[in-house]
């Protein structure tokens, strides 16, 4: 049984903004008797991993997060969520699994919501692939590779998920749910989609990008990406 814990990251000790606190009041009200921990600077060793240290010190908050989630899970088993997650209803049905999350879209199989028991095969694959990386790589850029990626590509190769958004039971009791379970919400448009089965949204709250990043991505939104590219680009002229 996946232990009644919910584990949450808030690394750079800055003030939590009010989607996160009004998710974090989700949580109490919709699961009570579950355990809530957070993992920072005073929980976590910053040092004893060398991508967490590269990402910590460049002020990077969200890919240390991507470590420390993994190790959370792996080390102490429970649910861990994003802190621009909403929780509707109670999780305690899907405790029974070995490992689960929800499908994020049709081809990334992962959400702001994931869980495991302790030590389960999903995450030590995926928190190993962390031995041996470096998030800054040699021409001093950042290794920006989304988590959704990383993890959706090891669970196709690993576990044989299908890119399908359908309910997959794979090998070592990992289930994938469909989008509108654990996710509801399309990042790319911002469209919410609650269904009698939905139990959390990801509300994609965006919090490791900059203000920049996300006035081109409402821009995008808005007029399409090749218009969007035509006025980022004369943007760019004008500062030069």
């Amino acid at each position: 049984m996946i232990p009644k814990k919910i584990h949450y990251c808030w690394f750079g000790r800055g003030q939590m903004p009010e989607l996160a606190i009004n998710c974090l009041e989700s949580w109490k009200k919709n699961l009570p008797d579950y355990e809530i921990v957070v993992w920072n600077e005073d929980s976590f060793d910053i040092n004893s991993n060398r991508y967490v240290k590269e990402a910590y010190e460049s002020k990077k908050f969200a890919f240390v997060t991507d470590y420390v989630r993994l190790y959370a899970l792996y080390n102490h088993g429970g649910i861990y969520m994003d802190t621009d997650v909403e929780v509707l209803k109670s999780l305690d049905k899907f405790l029974v699994h070995g490992a689960f999350t929800g499908c994020e879209d049709d081809m990334m199989c992962v959400t702001g919501t994931m869980a495991s028991v302790k030590g389960h095969s999903w995450i030590e694959k995926l928190l190993s692939g962390y031995d041996d990386r470096s998030f800054i790589l040699p021409d001093g850029s950042f290794d920006r590779t989304p988590n959704t990626k990383v993890i959706t590509d090891l669970t196709i190769s690993e576990y044989g998920w299908k890119p399908q958004n359908i309910l997959q039971a794979l090998k070592d009791d990992l289930y994938i749910y469909p989008f509108d379970v654990f996710c509801a919400k399309q990042w790319r448009t911002g469209n919410v989609t609650i269904t009698k089965d939905t139990h959390t949204v990801h509300h994609f709250s965006a919090s490791w990008h900059s203000k920049t990043d996300k006035f081109k991505h409402k821009i995008r939104l808005l007029i399409g990406p090749k218009a969007a590219g035509f006025i980022i680009n004369i943007m760019k002229k004008l500062k030069g």
